[in-house]
């Protein structure tokens, strides 16, 4: 694959100025874009030396650790843009997470028929789609759950507006792959030099993942949300 010199990955920041600046002048906010650009920078810097040590370490229990790391801050994240902060909302989004996750995971390890159960260079990248994934759905599905049930004629009505509305980033994706996009991940590996048709096979892996990810974990979320939901009325 090119390699990108420092110099030319600077030539990235001449259309970001531009939008810094009239965010800046739109809202006011001189600073957000600046420190959010600084933050990316360093965390991908930090996670590329940390991901060499990873790969090279091939620790089931480092694994482990992580993909757990991974799902509590996901949860975390997750409850930070819903108005119910409880501990047990916390769980319910936790386990809904979690279930939803590692079920794709083990799909994908047996989709790729890999040497060892733990591969870290393809464990651990895919983890982390299948988690920010699952965690960008249930928060959209939360978010919209929480408006349409103060107007909803039933939970179950609100379920499925909000059911729906979650999926819709996902279902454009696959309606679009291939016309519209070419998804990061291919077009990833194509530049690198891999047949695109093997490249094909691993972004529909990906594809179905996002879907079924997405979806289990808002089934999971909702279905436990519907108990305490009977148990409060």
């Amino acid at each position: 694959m090119q390699s990108i010199s420092f110099y030319n990955l600077c030539i990235t920041l001449i259309p970001l100025i531009i939008v810094w600046y009239y965010y800046k002048k739109w809202t006011n906010n001189s600073k957000e874009i600046i420190v959010s650009t600084l933050r990316m920078v360093i965390q991908l810097l930090l996670i590329g030396y940390l991901l060499i040590f990873i790969f090279e370490n091939k620790h089931i229990y480092l694994g482990i650790f992580i993909v757990g790391f991974m799902i509590v801050v996901s949860s975390f994240i997750t409850i930070r843009n819903t108005k119910e902060k409880t501990k047990k909302h916390f769980f319910e989004i936790f386990l809904s997470i979690m279930i939803a996750g590692v079920v794709n995971l083990i799909v994908i390890m047996l989709v790729l028929d890999l040497e060892y159960n733990y591969e870290p260079r393809y464990i651990i990248p895919l983890a982390g789609m299948v988690f920010a994934n699952t965690m960008n759905a249930l928060s959209l599905a939360i978010e919209r759950f929480e408006k349409e049930i103060l107007r909803a004629e039933s939970f179950e009505k609100a379920r499925e507006i909000s059911f729906k509305a979650c999926l819709i980033p996902q279902v454009n994706a696959f309606l679009a792959v291939g016309l519209v996009s070419l998804p990061g991940m291919m077009t990833g590996q194509i530049l690198s030099g891999i047949d695109p048709l093997i490249a094909v096979r691993y972004q529909i892996m990906i594809m179905t993942m996002t879907l079924s990810s997405a979806g289990l974990s808002s089934i999971i979320y909702f279905t436990l949300k519907q108990r305490s939901f009977n148990t409060t009325c």
